[in-house]
């Protein structure tokens, strides 16, 4: 008992501060700019005001933003989980030569810090023309080897008479794969899509170098470009609106579900 006592007050701590940053910025987003650096008591708000998200919003084309970051996502999270599916089911049930080290390879992979591959991928994506398009910011992701091996541990879970009877009623691969696999393996294609979508939705770096324009410029590259205005790098009240504009899909996707994922993780292949 003392042990989950101590168990539960470090993990409540650990969320609190967590928190507060969090808390700092909403604060702050109604917050009149003057008064938030004369301000003594950081969590206080003396005149609140809607007005910071009046001014972010007509100050930065979210619209145009918003629109950018979806399409990017939403383009290589679909590409995503068709090569890793296809990878994964390769790996968990087709026998070929090399199997085994093809597979560590895609583990390596997953220790390699994506910031490490920024100039050989630049040098590729300039070479083909791509250089400021939404397909740049895409193309360099559409193979997640996190995706193949979180796919291949569920795949191997599944019963591999499921596979062997489909095959008798004269199913081909495919089939088997959209009937057997997918239906089978819907928690985990819930986490990686929750993880994925995160991911590139807070994706910095990469789409700051091969972007150039408003038309291909993701949410976090706007923000960041509005808060190192000369006319808005001192008015945190209207920042930290803007910011919380970036965030809030997140925040409430993660709210609406966030049992599904913790189920995804706790409960995969067959029930």
């Amino acid at each position: 008992m003392l042990a989950r006592a101590i168990h539960q007050t470090v993990v409540v701590v650990l969320g609190l501060i967590f928190l507060v940053p969090l808390v700092w910025i909403i604060f702050t987003s109604f917050t009149p700019s003057s008064e938030v650096i004369t301000r003594i008591n950081p969590f206080a708000i003396v005149s609140p005001t809607f007005s910071n998200y009046v001014d972010a919003w007509e100050t930065v084309p979210f619209l145009r933003y918003y629109s950018n970051t979806i399409i990017i996502v939403g383009g290589v999270l679909v590409v995503q989980l068709i090569t890793a599916t296809l990878a994964a089911y390769a790996f968990a049930r087709l026998r070929f030569i090399g199997q085994s080290l093809v597979f560590i390879l895609f583990l390596v992979q997953i220790m390699i810090p994506a910031e490490v591959l920024i100039f050989p991928n630049y040098t590729i994506i300039k070479q083909l023309g791509l250089v400021d398009t939404k397909l740049a910011v895409m193309l360099p992701f559409w193979a997640s080897s996190f995706g193949v091996f979180l796919l291949r541990q569920t795949f191997k879970q599944i019963p591999i008479e499921l596979d062997e009877a489909s095959k008798v009623d004269g199913c081909q691969w495919w089939r088997t794969l959209w009937h057997v696999y997918f239906p089978s393996a819907k928690p985990t294609y819930v986490a990686f899509a929750l993880i994925s979508i995160s991911t590139h939705w807070s994706n910095f770096m990469w789409p700051l170098i091969v972007t150039n324009s408003v038309e291909n410029r993701s949410l976090t590259v706007g923000l960041a470009i509005f808060a190192q205005t000369s006319e808005t790098g001192a008015q945190w009240g209207i920042v930290t609106a803007a910011t919380l504009l970036v965030v809030m899909p997140l925040l409430l996707a993660f709210f609406v579900f966030q049992r599904q994922f913790v189920e995804s993780f706790m409960h995969t292949g067959l029930k």
